[in-house]
C-alpha cells in the first residue's frame, strides 16, 4: 500500500485518490523531456486506470519509458498535494470507459455530455493501468 490507512495522512490521501475528479499525469519523451497533461481517472485501491487519448503523444513516450509521475492538484494555497510515482502498462483486453461501472458512475454525466461513451471511447480508447511504487502527501 503507497498510503498507510492508518495514519491521518494516509487515509487523507487514500480519500482524495476516491474522489478527486482530475490529476496530471506526466510522462518524459524519450529525448527526455516531462510532459504532464490532466486526466481523468478511478482508483480501485491498489491502481489507478486512465483512458488515454489513442492520439496523445504521451503514447510514444510510454512506449520509450512506463515510470509516470501521477498527482492530485492542491488545495488552492499549495496544501494538500498527493504525489505518486509509479510505472504504467496499456491493457488493451481492459474493458472501454461505456463499460466501465467505476469510471461511467464518476464521469458519466460528463461523458454523455461529450457524445456519450461510444463517442468517447473511440478517442479514448487506452487504458493505461498505472501500479504505483511510491506515494507522497505535503505537507509530509
Amino acid at each position: 500500500m503507497i498510503f498507510d490507512p492508518s495514519s491521518e495522512r494516509g487515509a487523507h490521501a487514500l480519500e482524495r485518490l476516491g474522489t478527486a475528479m482530475a490529476a496530471w499525469l506526466t510522462t518524459v519523451s524519450p529525448e527526455g523531456q516531462p510532459q504532464s497533461m490532466p486526466v481523468w481517472f478511478t482508483w480501485d485501491g491498489s491502481e489507478i486506470l486512465v483512458y488515454g487519448d489513442h492520439r496523445a503523444r504521451r503514447n510514444r513516450n510510454l512506449e520509450a519509458n512506463p515510470k509516470v509521475s501521477f498527482h492530485l492538484p492542491d488545495d488552492g494555497n499549495g496544501q494538500d498535494i498527493v504525489t505518486i510515482e509509479g510505472t504504467v502498462r496499456v491493457d488493451p483486453d481492459f474493458p472501454p470507459p461505456g463499460e466501465n461501472a467505476a469510471y461511467m458512475a464518476k464521469y458519466g454525466d460528463w461523458i454523455n455530455g461529450m457524445g456519450g461513451p461510444e463517442q468517447f471511447g473511440q478517442t479514448y480508447s487506452m487504458p493505461l493501468r498505472i501500479t504505483p511504487t511510491r506515494g507522497v502527501t505535503f505537507p509530509g
